[in-house]
């Protein structure tokens, strides 16, 4: 039986995309503890402010915390992206939420960043919160901070009611949107 060049790539094509969906699916069977997500989120929150000059002052001004400290981003074609992570207040975790996306284009391969989401308006985080499942450019919009090496965080003047900031083993991340990410609360006990 002979098989087309372009029979051949559709079938590797369908493969690859299924295998990635399969895999991207897997994310809430393998859903961490609460315990597990805090201790993740405690060393996320640290790496953040050893590696920003200021954090600890600028997320002493935040209304609340949301921390995602691992998000896994995998893609053939199609792409999408998972991570859990938990939402603090006065320095104190108060709900679990989880973080899902999906794309459409040209990319192949795979990626783990995390990801710090700035509550800096009370009302931000009360529509949040009371939100079932909150998508960012739609229930609001999240404005990722990009700063100057060796600029001091604290002195950055924030005008938006919802930042992020992004980073990875390499540092922070530039030119990432969040346009589209899911945020739904996840029911974890302790």
């Amino acid at each position: 039986m002979h098989v087309s060049n372009s029979t051949f790539r559709r079938l590797a094509v369908l493969v690859l995309t299924c295998t990635t969906l399969g895999l991207l699916a897997s994310g809430p069977a393998l859903a961490k503890s609460a315990e597990q997500i805090d201790i993740e989120v405690n060393a996320a929150l640290k790496e953040f402010k050893n590696k920003v000059n200021g954090a600890d002052e600028f997320l002493a001004k935040a209304e609340g915390v949301l921390v995602f400290p691992k998000v896994i981003k995998a893609g053939i074609g199609i792409g999408g992206e998972y991570g859990e992570g938990a939402l603090r207040t006065g320095g104190q975790t108060v709900d679990y939420y989880n973080t899902a996306g999906a794309s459409i284009g040209l990319q192949l391969g795979g990626q783990a960043r995390s990801q710090i989401i700035v509550f800096m308006a009370k009302d931000a985080l009360d529509a949040f919160r009371a939100s079932s499942g909150w998508e960012a450019g739609v229930d609001g919009s999240i404005a990722v901070v990009e700063w100057g090496a060796g600029e001091d965080l604290s002195t950055v003047e924030v005008k938006d009611p919802i930042v992020a900031f992004i980073f990875g083993n390499k540092g922070l991340m530039f030119n990432i949107s969040l346009e589209g990410s899911k945020f739904t609360k996840l029911d974890k006990s302790k």
